[in-house]
Protein backbone atom coordinates (compact mmCIF):
# COMPACT_ATOMS: atom_id res chain seq x y z
CA UNK A 1 0.00 0.00 0.00
CA UNK A 2 1.44 3.32 -0.55
CA UNK A 3 0.44 5.93 1.34
CA UNK A 4 1.16 9.63 1.41
CA UNK A 5 1.26 11.31 5.43
CA UNK A 6 1.02 15.11 5.36
CA UNK A 7 2.60 16.35 8.55
CA UNK A 8 5.38 15.27 10.59
CA UNK A 9 4.44 16.17 14.16
CA UNK A 10 4.13 13.42 16.82
CA UNK A 11 1.02 11.77 15.21
CA UNK A 12 1.85 11.87 11.80
CA UNK A 13 5.77 10.46 12.61
CA UNK A 14 3.87 7.76 14.93
CA UNK A 15 1.67 6.73 12.18
CA UNK A 16 4.67 6.23 9.85
CA UNK A 17 6.38 4.10 12.38
CA UNK A 18 3.65 1.67 12.19
CA UNK A 19 2.91 1.71 8.62
CA UNK A 20 6.74 1.73 7.19
CA UNK A 21 7.53 -1.19 10.11
CA UNK A 22 4.46 -3.26 7.78
CA UNK A 23 6.80 -2.78 4.76
CA UNK A 24 4.24 -0.11 3.05
CA UNK A 25 5.21 2.56 0.82
CA UNK A 26 5.69 5.28 2.83
CA UNK A 27 6.31 9.31 1.97
CA UNK A 28 6.38 11.74 4.81
CA UNK A 29 5.58 15.63 3.90
CA UNK A 30 6.39 18.03 6.07
CA UNK A 31 6.89 22.39 5.51
CA UNK A 32 9.30 21.77 8.75
CA UNK A 33 12.61 20.63 6.85
CA UNK A 34 13.90 19.56 10.38
CA UNK A 35 10.76 17.12 11.12
CA UNK A 36 11.09 15.51 7.82
CA UNK A 37 14.69 14.60 8.16
CA UNK A 38 14.18 13.54 12.02
CA UNK A 39 11.38 10.75 10.05
CA UNK A 40 13.71 9.62 6.88
CA UNK A 41 16.57 9.36 9.35
CA UNK A 42 15.08 7.18 12.07
CA UNK A 43 12.30 5.26 9.39
CA UNK A 44 12.21 3.54 6.63
CA UNK A 45 10.38 6.17 4.46
CA UNK A 46 10.51 9.08 1.87
CA UNK A 47 10.39 12.59 2.43
CA UNK A 48 9.32 15.89 0.76
CA UNK A 49 9.72 19.43 2.43
CA UNK A 50 7.10 21.35 1.05
CA UNK A 51 3.34 22.77 1.53
CA UNK A 52 0.95 19.41 1.54
CA UNK A 53 -1.73 21.32 0.24
CA UNK A 54 0.09 22.42 -2.66
CA UNK A 55 -0.41 20.51 -5.84
CA UNK A 56 3.26 20.40 -6.98
CA UNK A 57 4.19 18.86 -3.38
CA UNK A 58 1.55 16.15 -3.18
CA UNK A 59 2.86 15.28 -7.52
CA UNK A 60 7.03 14.97 -5.97
CA UNK A 61 5.10 12.88 -3.18
CA UNK A 62 3.92 10.36 -5.68
CA UNK A 63 0.12 11.41 -5.10
CA UNK A 64 -0.82 10.26 -8.84
CA UNK A 65 -0.90 6.00 -7.73
CA UNK A 66 -0.90 7.09 -3.93
CA UNK A 67 -3.54 4.60 -2.58
CA UNK A 68 -4.10 6.99 0.64
CA UNK A 69 -3.39 10.01 2.25
CA UNK A 70 -3.29 11.00 5.59
CA UNK A 71 -3.64 14.72 6.59
CA UNK A 72 -2.71 15.88 9.98
CA UNK A 73 -0.67 18.65 10.05
CA UNK A 74 -1.26 21.37 12.76
CA UNK A 75 -3.92 23.43 10.48
CA UNK A 76 -7.18 22.39 10.25
CA UNK A 77 -7.48 24.30 6.60
CA UNK A 78 -4.44 22.98 5.14
CA UNK A 79 -5.93 18.95 6.09
CA UNK A 80 -8.91 20.07 3.90
CA UNK A 81 -7.67 21.46 1.09
CA UNK A 82 -5.15 18.65 1.05
CA UNK A 83 -7.55 16.21 0.78
CA UNK A 84 -9.60 18.25 -1.84
CA UNK A 85 -6.57 18.29 -3.98
CA UNK A 86 -5.80 14.93 -3.45
CA UNK A 87 -9.24 14.20 -4.90
CA UNK A 88 -9.99 16.70 -7.69
CA UNK A 89 -6.60 16.62 -8.98
CA UNK A 90 -5.12 13.07 -8.12
CA UNK A 91 -7.98 11.08 -7.57
CA UNK A 92 -6.82 9.44 -4.13
CA UNK A 93 -9.12 6.81 -3.58
CA UNK A 94 -8.91 7.49 0.70
CA UNK A 95 -8.38 10.27 2.10
CA UNK A 96 -7.76 10.73 5.92
CA UNK A 97 -7.87 14.44 8.13
CA UNK A 98 -7.44 15.45 11.22
CA UNK A 99 -9.84 18.40 12.87
CA UNK A 100 -9.51 20.53 15.55
CA UNK A 101 -11.57 23.38 15.38
CA UNK A 102 -15.51 22.95 16.87
CA UNK A 103 -16.79 24.67 13.94
CA UNK A 104 -15.90 22.61 11.38
CA UNK A 105 -16.71 19.42 13.09
CA UNK A 106 -20.18 20.69 13.71
CA UNK A 107 -21.07 21.17 10.09
CA UNK A 108 -18.90 18.13 9.30
CA UNK A 109 -21.46 16.12 11.11
CA UNK A 110 -25.01 17.73 10.45
CA UNK A 111 -26.37 17.99 7.36
CA UNK A 112 -24.26 20.93 6.13
CA UNK A 113 -21.82 18.63 4.89
CA UNK A 114 -21.76 16.75 1.99
CA UNK A 115 -18.87 14.35 0.88
CA UNK A 116 -19.07 15.56 -2.86
CA UNK A 117 -18.10 19.77 -1.69
CA UNK A 118 -15.59 18.12 1.08
CA UNK A 119 -14.07 14.81 -0.01
CA UNK A 120 -13.14 13.60 3.37
CA UNK A 121 -13.67 9.62 4.19
CA UNK A 122 -12.58 9.76 7.47
CA UNK A 123 -12.78 12.98 10.24
CA UNK A 124 -10.36 12.30 13.19
CA UNK A 125 -11.07 14.81 15.99
CA UNK A 126 -8.56 14.88 19.04
CA UNK A 127 -10.73 16.80 21.16
CA UNK A 128 -13.34 13.98 21.27
CA UNK A 129 -11.16 11.47 21.08
CA UNK A 130 -9.32 12.34 24.06
CA UNK A 131 -12.68 13.55 25.74
CA UNK A 132 -14.11 9.46 25.11
CA UNK A 133 -10.93 8.06 26.19
CA UNK A 134 -11.46 11.23 29.58
CA UNK A 135 -15.21 9.14 30.53
CA UNK A 136 -13.73 5.50 30.08
CA UNK A 137 -11.43 6.57 32.44
CA UNK A 138 -13.82 8.32 34.90
CA UNK A 139 -16.57 5.14 34.49
CA UNK A 140 -13.49 2.77 35.65
CA UNK A 141 -11.81 4.69 38.63
CA UNK A 142 -9.35 1.75 39.63
CA UNK A 143 -7.89 1.32 36.19
CA UNK A 144 -4.74 3.15 34.69
CA UNK A 145 -6.04 2.36 31.15
CA UNK A 146 -9.56 0.72 29.73
CA UNK A 147 -11.25 0.83 26.20
CA UNK A 148 -14.01 -1.27 24.85
CA UNK A 149 -14.19 -3.81 22.50
CA UNK A 150 -17.07 -5.90 20.39
CA UNK A 151 -19.64 -3.26 20.54
CA UNK A 152 -19.05 -2.69 24.57
CA UNK A 153 -19.74 -6.14 25.43
CA UNK A 154 -15.87 -6.75 26.60
CA UNK A 155 -13.46 -4.33 28.06
CA UNK A 156 -9.58 -3.57 28.04
CA UNK A 157 -8.35 -2.68 31.41
CA UNK A 158 -4.73 -1.99 32.89
CA UNK A 159 -4.51 -2.55 36.36
CA UNK A 160 -1.58 -1.75 39.06
CA UNK A 161 -1.02 -5.06 40.94
CA UNK A 162 -0.19 -4.11 44.23
CA UNK A 163 0.97 -5.58 47.79
CA UNK A 164 -2.25 -6.63 48.69
CA UNK A 165 -3.92 -8.16 45.32
CA UNK A 166 -5.48 -11.74 46.20
CA UNK A 167 -3.41 -13.39 43.09
CA UNK A 168 0.03 -12.15 43.41
CA UNK A 169 2.74 -15.47 42.73
CA UNK A 170 -0.08 -17.36 41.48
CA UNK A 171 0.51 -18.78 37.99
CA UNK A 172 -2.22 -17.64 35.56
CA UNK A 173 -2.81 -20.85 34.51
CA UNK A 174 -4.08 -21.60 38.36
CA UNK A 175 -6.64 -18.25 37.93
CA UNK A 176 -8.37 -20.49 35.48
CA UNK A 177 -8.68 -23.41 38.01
CA UNK A 178 -10.12 -21.01 40.57
CA UNK A 179 -12.27 -19.13 38.75
CA UNK A 180 -13.46 -21.03 36.00
CA UNK A 181 -16.34 -19.19 35.00
CA UNK A 182 -14.89 -15.69 34.67
CA UNK A 183 -14.41 -14.39 31.51
CA UNK A 184 -10.91 -12.72 31.67
CA UNK A 185 -7.84 -12.86 30.29
CA UNK A 186 -4.19 -11.03 30.98
CA UNK A 187 -3.18 -10.67 28.01
CA UNK A 188 -0.11 -8.29 28.86
CA UNK A 189 2.06 -7.27 31.44
CA UNK A 190 4.42 -4.88 31.87
CA UNK A 191 7.39 -5.35 34.61
CA UNK A 192 10.36 -3.48 35.48
CA UNK A 193 9.30 -1.18 32.14
CA UNK A 194 9.15 -4.48 29.54
CA UNK A 195 5.68 -5.33 28.26
CA UNK A 196 5.22 -8.62 27.39
CA UNK A 197 2.51 -11.20 26.45
CA UNK A 198 2.24 -13.67 29.56
CA UNK A 199 2.61 -17.41 28.98
CA UNK A 200 -0.16 -19.69 31.47
CA UNK A 201 3.25 -20.66 33.87
CA UNK A 202 3.76 -16.46 34.69
CA UNK A 203 2.70 -15.20 37.48
CA UNK A 204 1.85 -11.67 38.69
CA UNK A 205 4.18 -9.77 41.11
CA UNK A 206 3.66 -6.28 43.05
CA UNK A 207 4.98 -3.73 41.14
CA UNK A 208 3.92 -4.88 37.73
CA UNK A 209 1.27 -3.75 35.60
CA UNK A 210 -1.14 -5.95 33.38
CA UNK A 211 -3.58 -5.75 30.77
CA UNK A 212 -7.04 -7.56 30.92
CA UNK A 213 -9.90 -8.56 28.54
CA UNK A 214 -13.08 -9.07 30.54
CA UNK A 215 -16.54 -9.91 29.14
CA UNK A 216 -18.16 -6.54 30.54
CA UNK A 217 -20.96 -8.37 32.72
CA UNK A 218 -17.49 -9.79 34.65
CA UNK A 219 -15.96 -6.42 35.40
CA UNK A 220 -17.19 -5.41 38.91
CA UNK A 221 -16.09 -9.70 39.86
CA UNK A 222 -12.85 -9.21 38.33
CA UNK A 223 -11.99 -5.89 40.00
CA UNK A 224 -12.54 -7.56 43.07
CA UNK A 225 -10.62 -10.76 42.46
CA UNK A 226 -7.50 -8.43 41.51
CA UNK A 227 -8.10 -6.48 45.00
CA UNK A 228 -9.64 -3.17 44.00
CA UNK A 229 -12.57 -1.82 45.50
CA UNK A 230 -14.57 0.63 42.93
CA UNK A 231 -16.42 3.55 44.73
CA UNK A 232 -19.52 5.64 42.81
CA UNK A 233 -18.72 8.51 40.56
CA UNK A 234 -20.63 11.07 42.45
CA UNK A 235 -18.11 14.51 42.38
CA UNK A 236 -15.89 15.19 39.49
CA UNK A 237 -13.46 18.47 39.62
CA UNK A 238 -12.41 19.35 35.76
CA UNK A 239 -9.20 21.42 35.61
CA UNK A 240 -9.46 23.43 32.06
CA UNK A 241 -12.77 24.37 30.27
CA UNK A 242 -11.85 23.90 27.05
CA UNK A 243 -13.05 21.53 24.12
CA UNK A 244 -12.32 18.33 26.06
CA UNK A 245 -13.61 19.68 29.76
CA UNK A 246 -16.22 21.34 28.13
CA UNK A 247 -17.34 17.78 26.22
CA UNK A 248 -16.94 15.72 29.53
CA UNK A 249 -18.97 17.89 31.61
CA UNK A 250 -21.90 17.50 28.89
CA UNK A 251 -21.39 14.08 28.76
CA UNK A 252 -21.17 13.90 32.74
CA UNK A 253 -25.03 15.53 32.72
CA UNK A 254 -26.57 13.54 30.70
CA UNK A 255 -26.02 10.61 32.69
CA UNK A 256 -28.60 9.43 34.40
CA UNK A 257 -26.96 9.00 37.54
CA UNK A 258 -26.33 12.60 38.68
CA UNK A 259 -22.62 13.48 39.02
CA UNK A 260 -21.85 16.79 40.66
CA UNK A 261 -19.10 18.18 38.38
CA UNK A 262 -17.07 21.51 38.76
CA UNK A 263 -15.23 23.30 35.97
CA UNK A 264 -11.94 25.47 36.44
CA UNK A 265 -10.76 27.37 33.78
CA UNK A 266 -8.39 29.91 33.76
CA UNK A 267 -9.58 31.94 30.52
CA UNK A 268 -12.68 34.30 31.74
CA UNK A 269 -13.90 34.26 27.43
CA UNK A 270 -13.80 30.32 27.78
CA UNK A 271 -15.07 30.42 31.33
CA UNK A 272 -18.16 32.53 30.38
CA UNK A 273 -18.99 29.79 27.28
CA UNK A 274 -18.49 26.65 29.19
CA UNK A 275 -21.30 28.33 32.16
CA UNK A 276 -23.76 29.32 28.80
CA UNK A 277 -22.89 26.08 27.29
CA UNK A 278 -23.58 23.73 30.57
CA UNK A 279 -27.17 23.71 32.65
CA UNK A 280 -25.86 21.95 35.89
CA UNK A 281 -22.21 22.32 36.15
CA UNK A 282 -20.48 25.04 38.01
CA UNK A 283 -17.72 26.89 36.38
CA UNK A 284 -15.27 28.73 38.34
CA UNK A 285 -12.75 31.21 36.84
CA UNK A 286 -9.78 30.98 38.03
CA UNK A 287 -5.78 29.17 38.29
CA UNK A 288 -6.34 24.99 38.86
CA UNK A 289 -2.75 25.36 40.85
CA UNK A 290 -4.58 27.66 43.18
CA UNK A 291 -5.12 25.45 46.65
CA UNK A 292 -7.98 27.83 47.21
CA UNK A 293 -9.41 27.95 44.48
CA UNK A 294 -9.25 24.14 44.57
CA UNK A 295 -10.71 24.03 47.68
CA UNK A 296 -13.40 25.99 46.93
CA UNK A 297 -14.48 23.19 44.23
CA UNK A 298 -14.90 20.78 46.64
CA UNK A 299 -11.21 18.91 45.67
CA UNK A 300 -11.04 17.24 49.29
CA UNK A 301 -14.23 15.63 48.78
CA UNK A 302 -13.58 14.46 45.02
CA UNK A 303 -14.06 11.11 43.82
CA UNK A 304 -11.71 12.06 40.96
CA UNK A 305 -9.98 15.11 39.37
CA UNK A 306 -9.69 15.58 35.44
CA UNK A 307 -6.99 17.71 34.41
CA UNK A 308 -7.17 18.46 30.38
CA UNK A 309 -5.76 21.80 30.01
CA UNK A 310 -3.22 22.77 27.49
CA UNK A 311 -0.01 22.67 29.43
CA UNK A 312 1.14 18.92 30.09
CA UNK A 313 2.91 20.41 33.05
CA UNK A 314 -0.03 22.71 34.36
CA UNK A 315 -2.03 19.17 34.32
CA UNK A 316 0.62 17.10 36.30
CA UNK A 317 1.15 19.69 38.96
CA UNK A 318 -2.55 20.43 39.44
CA UNK A 319 -3.34 16.49 40.11
CA UNK A 320 -0.33 16.15 42.24
CA UNK A 321 -2.03 19.34 44.38
CA UNK A 322 -5.33 17.90 44.02
CA UNK A 323 -4.25 14.28 45.29
CA UNK A 324 -2.57 15.73 47.93
CA UNK A 325 -5.51 17.96 49.23
CA UNK A 326 -7.60 14.63 49.64
CA UNK A 327 -9.04 13.84 45.68
CA UNK A 328 -9.25 10.29 45.53
CA UNK A 329 -8.19 9.90 42.02
CA UNK A 330 -6.44 11.98 39.51
CA UNK A 331 -6.20 12.04 35.84
CA UNK A 332 -3.90 14.11 33.88
CA UNK A 333 -3.65 14.51 30.02
CA UNK A 334 0.07 14.75 28.72
CA UNK A 335 1.07 15.39 25.32
CA UNK A 336 5.08 14.96 25.74
CA UNK A 337 5.42 10.66 26.21
CA UNK A 338 8.76 11.40 28.01
CA UNK A 339 6.62 12.33 30.68
CA UNK A 340 5.05 9.41 31.28
CA UNK A 341 7.65 7.95 33.29
CA UNK A 342 6.81 10.56 35.98
CA UNK A 343 3.55 9.71 36.86
CA UNK A 344 3.51 6.87 39.01
CA UNK A 345 6.36 8.48 41.46
CA UNK A 346 3.57 11.56 41.35
CA UNK A 347 1.01 9.23 42.56
CA UNK A 348 -1.35 10.67 39.34
CA UNK A 349 -3.95 7.59 39.04
CA UNK A 350 -3.83 7.50 35.07
CA UNK A 351 -3.21 9.93 32.39
CA UNK A 352 -4.41 10.14 29.27
CA UNK A 353 -2.22 10.45 25.78
CA UNK A 354 -3.97 12.73 22.62
CA UNK A 355 -1.47 11.09 20.45
CA UNK A 356 -2.46 7.65 21.53
CA UNK A 357 -5.43 8.10 21.01
CA UNK A 358 -5.43 9.53 17.65
CA UNK A 359 -2.86 7.16 16.76
CA UNK A 360 -5.36 4.47 17.13
CA UNK A 361 -8.40 5.89 16.24
CA UNK A 362 -6.48 6.59 12.69
CA UNK A 363 -4.95 2.78 12.88
CA UNK A 364 -8.67 1.82 12.62
CA UNK A 365 -9.09 3.05 9.45
CA UNK A 366 -5.97 2.06 7.87
CA UNK A 367 -6.09 -1.57 8.91
CA UNK A 368 -6.06 -4.71 6.30
CA UNK A 369 -8.87 -7.41 6.33
CA UNK A 370 -12.30 -6.31 7.93
CA UNK A 371 -10.69 -4.66 11.42
CA UNK A 372 -12.93 -2.71 12.98
CA UNK A 373 -10.93 -1.17 16.21
CA UNK A 374 -7.60 -0.98 16.69
CA UNK A 375 -6.06 0.53 20.29
CA UNK A 376 -2.74 1.51 20.97
CA UNK A 377 -1.07 0.62 24.10
CA UNK A 378 1.91 2.79 25.86
CA UNK A 379 4.15 4.49 23.27
CA UNK A 380 3.09 2.27 20.53
CA UNK A 381 4.69 -0.91 22.56
CA UNK A 382 1.44 -2.99 21.35
CA UNK A 383 -2.11 -3.24 19.98
CA UNK A 384 -5.12 -4.48 20.56
CA UNK A 385 -7.08 -5.75 17.06
CA UNK A 386 -10.31 -6.26 16.86
CA UNK A 387 -11.25 -8.07 13.32
CA UNK A 388 -13.65 -10.29 11.71
CA UNK A 389 -12.75 -13.64 10.49
CA UNK A 390 -12.26 -14.26 6.53
CA UNK A 391 -12.52 -17.27 4.37
CA UNK A 392 -9.22 -16.56 3.80
CA UNK A 393 -7.72 -16.46 7.02
CA UNK A 394 -5.56 -19.37 8.49
CA UNK A 395 -6.77 -19.56 11.63
CA UNK A 396 -10.98 -20.17 10.08
CA UNK A 397 -11.38 -23.62 11.17
CA UNK A 398 -8.94 -23.85 13.50
CA UNK A 399 -8.59 -23.93 17.20
CA UNK A 400 -7.25 -22.05 19.41
CA UNK A 401 -4.16 -23.89 20.51
CA UNK A 402 -3.53 -25.08 17.37
CA UNK A 403 -3.07 -21.99 15.56
CA UNK A 404 0.61 -20.53 15.16
CA UNK A 405 0.99 -17.20 16.94
CA UNK A 406 3.90 -15.29 17.48
CA UNK A 407 4.95 -15.26 20.96
CA UNK A 408 3.95 -11.47 21.52
CA UNK A 409 -0.17 -12.54 20.46
CA UNK A 410 -2.53 -13.50 22.87
CA UNK A 411 -6.37 -14.04 21.88
CA UNK A 412 -8.58 -11.58 24.53
CA UNK A 413 -11.97 -12.21 23.26
CA UNK A 414 -14.08 -14.10 20.39
CA UNK A 415 -17.88 -13.11 20.03
CA UNK A 416 -19.78 -16.02 18.05
CA UNK A 417 -22.82 -14.42 16.70
CA UNK A 418 -24.25 -12.56 19.37
CA UNK A 419 -22.33 -14.11 22.45
CA UNK A 420 -18.83 -13.27 23.62
CA UNK A 421 -16.68 -16.23 24.75
CA UNK A 422 -14.08 -16.81 26.82
CA UNK A 423 -11.32 -17.89 24.29
CA UNK A 424 -10.13 -21.81 25.76
CA UNK A 425 -7.35 -23.39 23.97
CA UNK A 426 -10.82 -25.87 22.20
CA UNK A 427 -12.66 -22.57 20.62
CA UNK A 428 -12.89 -23.22 17.25
CA UNK A 429 -12.74 -19.69 15.42
CA UNK A 430 -15.14 -19.51 12.42
CA UNK A 431 -15.33 -17.72 9.52
CA UNK A 432 -17.40 -14.40 10.65
CA UNK A 433 -16.46 -14.56 14.36
CA UNK A 434 -15.26 -11.46 15.48
CA UNK A 435 -12.12 -12.02 17.68
CA UNK A 436 -9.96 -9.28 19.70
CA UNK A 437 -5.83 -9.96 19.94
CA UNK A 438 -3.63 -7.95 21.91
CA UNK A 439 0.11 -8.29 19.88
CA UNK A 440 3.40 -6.71 20.27
CA UNK A 441 4.00 -4.00 17.45
CA UNK A 442 6.35 -6.38 16.27
CA UNK A 443 4.24 -9.16 15.28
CA UNK A 444 1.12 -6.66 13.73
CA UNK A 445 2.51 -7.73 10.35
CA UNK A 446 2.08 -11.43 10.92
CA UNK A 447 -1.50 -11.00 12.64
CA UNK A 448 -2.38 -9.15 9.69
CA UNK A 449 -1.20 -11.96 7.62
CA UNK A 450 -3.25 -14.78 10.17
CA UNK A 451 -6.53 -11.83 9.99
CA UNK A 452 -6.12 -12.62 6.29
CA UNK A 453 -4.53 -14.22 3.07
CA UNK A 454 -5.05 -11.92 0.00
CA UNK A 455 -5.25 -8.14 1.54
CA UNK A 456 -7.92 -5.94 0.74
CA UNK A 457 -6.93 -2.41 1.77
CA UNK A 458 -9.85 -0.65 1.77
Amino acid sequence: MKVIICGAGQVGWQIARHLSGERNDVTVVDNNPDLVRRATDTLDVQGISGFASYPDVLDRAGAKDADMIIAATFSDEVNMVTCQVAHSVFAVPRKIARLRAQSYLTAIYSDLYRRDHLPIDVVISPEREVADAALQRLYAPVAFDTEKFLDGKAQLMGLAIEDDCPIVNTPLRQLSDLFSTLRAVVVGVRREGTLFAPESADQLFPGDSCYIMVHAEDVQRTLEIFGKQVRKLERVVIVGGGNVGLSVARQLEKRTQRVRAKVIERSRKRAEQAAEALERTIVLHGDGLDQSLLSEAGIERADAALCVTDDDKVNMLTAVRAKAAGCRMVIALINDPTLVPLMEPLGIDAYINPRSTTVSSILRHIRHGKVSMVYSIGDAEAEVIQAEVLSTSPISGALIRDIDFPEGVLVGAVRKGDEVVRPKGSLRIDEGDQIVLFCLSGDVPEVERLLQVSIDFF
